[in-house]
């Protein structure tokens, strides 16, 4: 393979997994990133004594992570420790009722039939058949450019066409559980997995029933260090193995001769390189970074995803009933949903989500304190008064919590930051402030996301969370990987 230089726009965890696997394979990579920090959304910050994690706080299929350290040949222990948690989530009803997701997959079936209607056997088959839609359809819509030819001449793509009734795409997700389970409480907890990639359970489709398989199955982690060390392991191992490091240095813009990718714009100096890879979402990425490159107007249209809205709390007082994912579910989902997506606005009784990393991480938050990461999902920034929807947002927050938990959040919060789809958008460029680019609520929408390259411009790459295979740590892991084995394949 011939040597290339190589410059990523943005030192997201796309970005960050690209110039790992790059730089693996040889070439030289230099990374220009706007901010003054490594990672994206995956970053942190610490204030009065409590640390906070600002972005993503699941943790599952650590495998993709580990992946990057053998490709680099260096040992992960060195770098990177993480355990799995025994209890995957806590959930809060508004009837009162309450439910550990716990792990172990034969437990959590015995534990949801004595709370929820529901026969355990049930619940294993449907856990059965999430799985049987992740295998089918895993090395084709998430682990290969659905954009290629050569990714439909297999013999897993035939496996897919031919089993194409088992992947539930003709029925909506909520459609979907539904019709399996009786208990409306329980068609919730299975529905709340379409906001894994900013989605409606009401629109996108049932295939997404695949998503609970990767919690079950694999499990979720909590990183020693907190999910930041994600980003600080993997930025620590790029630099160990020769990747350079621009930041504070915004590129304003792809240098495109004769259909070809030649280098950035930084200032007004141009750095030539043999491939750009794009780690920018894709919607600034064509109306800054290629101004004069027809856009592919159909693509950046698309509905975006949901953002969040999220309060970082430092509360003084420990909570045993809680542990470091936990949902306080809204008592009307289909009206929630039908704000975030329809009318753009946040309803007056959202879901809640609550991580406390201080639950196992005991540092990030002073003695007999927590420090909750607390989000809702919001629509993407499309103008709303967000400074309103903030202010309503918190009592709103605050008067659940305090009803479910019998407390007095005002007595007990000390530390507050914000972060809304309008930091979202200005900290990340993310278009709009959506968490995952494009939604998915549509049974098409694999395919309608961008591709990782660009047939009109040569030399032109893309990933992270905007693009295909979508947001979410595991896939922009995933689209790093990607975007590697297109440029070696093109070598």
């Amino acid at each position: 393979m011939n040597k290339k230089s190589i410059i990523i726009i943005g030192a997201g965890i796309a970005g960050l997994s690209s110039a790992i696997r790059l730089r693996s394979q040889g070439h030289n990579v230099t990374v220009f990133e706007a901010n003054s920090y490594p990672g994206g959304k995956l970053t942190a910050f610490s204030e009065q004594g409590y640390r906070f994690d600002m972005g993503p706080s699941l943790f599952t299929m650590p495998q993709y992570v580990e992946d990057l350290f053998k490709v680099a040949g260096k040992d992960i222990s060195k770098y990177f420790s993480y355990k799995k948690k025994d209890i995957i989530c806590n959930y809060f009803y508004e009837d009162g009722t309450t439910f550990s997701a716990l792990a172990n997959v034969d437990d959590f079936a015995e534990e949801a039939s004595k709370v929820f209607n529901v026969d355990k056997t049930a619940l294993l088959e449907y856990l059965n058949k999430s799985k049987r839609k992740y295998d089918l359809t895993a090395s084709l819509f998430l682990e290969k450019s659905l954009h290629k030819g050569s990714t439909y001449l297999s013999k897993d793509t035939l496996k897919a066409i031919f089993n194409v009734n088992a992947l539930d795409i003709n029925t909506t997700l909520n459609g979907l559980n539904a019709k399996v389970f009786k208990d409306d409480r329980l068609v919730q907890l299975y529905n709340r997995f379409a906001t894994y990639n900013g989605s409606s359970p009401y629109k996108t489709p049932g295939i997404m029933s695949m998503i609970p398989h990767l919690e079950q199955y694999y499990g979720t982690f909590i990183p020693k260090g907190g999910m930041h060390q994600i980003t600080q392991s993997m930025f620590q191992l790029s630099k160990d193995i020769g990747v350079i490091y621009h930041f504070n240095t915004k590129v304003n813009e792809i240098v495109v001769e004769n259909n070809k990718a030649s280098g950035v714009l930084v200032g007004e100096d141009i750095i030539e390189a043999d491939i750009v890879v794009s780690n920018a979402d894709v919607v600034p990425t064509y109306r800054n970074l290629l101004p004069k490159e027809k856009a592919p107007e159909k693509i950046l249209q698309q509905p975006r995803s949901s953002s969040a809205l999220i309060f970082y709390w430092g509360v003084k007082k420990e909570f045993p009933e809680l542990d470091l994912h936990n949902i306080f579910f809204s008592k009307d989902y289909p009206t929630e949903f039908d704000y975030i997506f329809n009318r753009k606005d946040v309803h007056h009784d959202p879901t809640v989500y609550i991580n406390i990393t201080s639950k196992d991480e005991h540092d990030d938050a002073p003695k007999g304190c927590e420090n909750w990461f607390v989000m809702i999902n919001v629509p993407s920034n499309t103008g709303q008064d967000w400074d309103s929807i903030i202010e309503k947002s918190r009592e709103n927050i605050k008067h659940k919590v305090n009803r479910l938990l019998n407390v007095n959040l005002d007595d007990l919060i000390e530390y507050e930051s914000v972060l809304d789809p309008r930091l979202i958008e200005s900290k990340t460029q993310s278009y709009q402030g959506a968490l995952y680019g494009a939604s998915s609520n549509n049974k098409y929408a694999a395919f309608l996301r961008h591709p990782n390259f660009k047939s009109s411009i040569k030399n032109l790459f893309f990933c992270g969370g905007s693009v295909h295979p979508g947001g979410g740590i595991p896939l922009c892991l995933l689209s790093g990987k990607i975007v590697s084995e297109l440029i070696e394949n093109n070598s």
